[in-house]
């Protein structure tokens, strides 16, 4: 039994492995969106676009990190079930990062699982409220559910973000405004 217990001691850390929390971002991340908010073209708003994207997919350590980068790769390979269980090792792992919820989302959307899809996008925008993916994923989502005036609430929501979202030509007037 006395050999049993060095070996016992040497394994906890496996076990009690935790994710750390994610990189804090939230500056840069405003002051982008601010930018977008700003932008004069479309080209400079995707250039901007593609800044929050790398701020987002920047996980807390290279656990997660190799877990996004391979759901990631999944997805992109049209693996979607594949991506949505490394997805679901990824959020295990680090519960509080909105990425993770985001991109197992996004395998759910395009599995047409929007019930699941809607689930992970409302975590992503508890974590981070301003994740401008995330809303434009739930407007979408929402359409998916054929709940469509919450869509255009939540589409307006992640336009007020980021103008320049390609998603805004799914943007209706409401009803008895000028357009």
């Amino acid at each position: 039994m006395k050999t049993l217990i060095p070996f016992l001691f040497a394994a906890a850390p496996v076990w009690a492995q935790t994710c750390p929390p994610a990189p804090d971002h939230r500056d840069d991340l405003a002051a982008i969106i601010v930018q977008l908010q700003d932008a004069e073209t479309e080209m400079a708003a995707r250039e901007l676009s593609n800044s929050l994207w790398r701020l987002w997919t920047d996980a807390p350590d290279a656990r997660a990190q190799a877990l996004l980068d391979e759901g990631m790769a999944r997805r992109e390979s049209y693996d979607y079930l594949g991506a949505r269980a490394v997805f679901d090792d990824l959020v295990t792992y680090c519960p509080d990062y909105a990425e993770g919820y985001n991109q197992r989302a996004f395998a759910s959307f395009l599995r047409q699982e929007f019930d699941l899809a809607l689930t992970d996008l409302e975590r992503t925008l508890e974590l981070n409220p301003t994740h401008v993916g995330a809303l434009s994923g739930k407007a979408l989502t929402l359409m998916g559910l054929g709940r469509d005036d919450e869509a255009q609430e939540v589409l307006r929501a992640a336009l007020a973000l980021n103008p320049w979202l390609s998603e805004r030509s799914l943007l209706r007037e409401p009803p008895g405004e000028d357009i």
